[in-house]
């Protein structure tokens, strides 16, 4: 199994990652709760296209190690960064899906542009999920302790109904297969405990508005205009606005995973734009 490793003066962090392909590298990061696996349906496109495609496992996820602490984005971008330098990764393509998109965020914020030619943000968080006075199309903060404490008390519970919503799947709309609601739940409740919890409050508390200006590549920007996990008003809309050379996509009932439900959409928009 392929792993680099991160090494800093406190902790050496193994980051498991998947390299298939040539080309320009695209770097596809997962959302939460989940793993590289959920990138499925975008590998072999990005392959078949021609691209060198790069997925790796968030720290506390997957295969990765699971250190007790360190899960703030800048971290997380570090390990992002590691993929990069140790691979020796030039003109690469950035993809972030919901959380994921903090990490590019944080990444141009934290190492500049320099290696990057474009970035995507698929159903991203970005800039700001909390709900605020400048802020209220957010979520209220007694919606985000209520996860906090879900996570707490019974992860694995949570998490199965997580996925429901993360499909708008129902009993009358059937928008995935079961089979796919207990793969994405089997990934999720294998990942640290306490690493989905600190993760969580990254993507909850971290307010990214200040750091759009750093995205200063060709962006694209998709987000489905049904997402109950991430409304789009506080997230796509904001980040369209903050981020000067952007494409933004618009899918029409999409949901929050629509890297499933809206896989072909969403390759042609990404491939569309990269190529």
């Amino acid at each position: 199994m392929p792993f680099l490793t991160h090494e800093t003066e406190t902790q050496n962090v193994d980051i498991y990652f998947e390299d298939h392909g040539h080309g320009q590298p695209v770097i596809l990061i997962h959302g939460w709760p989940l793993s590289h696996r959920s990138w499925e349906q975008q590998v072999w496109a990005f392959v078949e296209a021609g691209f060198r495609c790069i997925t790796y496992d968030r720290r506390g996820f997957g295969d990765s190690d699971a250190p007790w602490n360190s899960y703030d984005y800048s971290t997380l971008a570090s390990d992002l960064n590691q993929i990069i330098t140790q691979l020796d990764l030039k003109n690469a393509i950035l993809v972030g899906f919901s959380m994921g998109g903090g990490e590019v965020v944080r990444y141009c914020t934290d190492y500049g542009t320099e290696n990057i030619d474009k970035v995507a943000l698929v159903s991203s968080i970005i800039p700001l999920v909390a709900k605020k006075d400048d802020n209220p199309s957010g979520v209220p903060q007694e919606d985000l302790d209520g996860i906090m404490q879900a996570l707490q008390n019974d992860r694995v519970g949570f998490l199965q109904n997580f996925h429901k919503n993360f499909y708008n799947y129902t009993q009358e709309d059937k928008t995935v297969s079961e089979a796919q609601l207990h793969y994405d739940w089997s990934i999720a409740a294998y990942a640290s405990p306490n690493a989905t919890i600190k993760a969580a409050k990254a993507w909850a508390e971290t307010d990214f508005r200040s750091e759009l200006k750093n995205v200063n590549v060709p962006t694209l920007i998709v987000h489905g205009d049904a997402d109950n996990i991430v409304p789009i008003e506080t997230s796509a809309e904001q980040a369209a606005k903050g981020i000067e050379n952007n494409t933004f996509k618009i899918l029409k009932n999409g949901p929050h995973g629509l890297n499933i439900t809206h896989k072909h959409e969403l390759n042609e928009a990404l491939l569309d734009f990269i190529k």
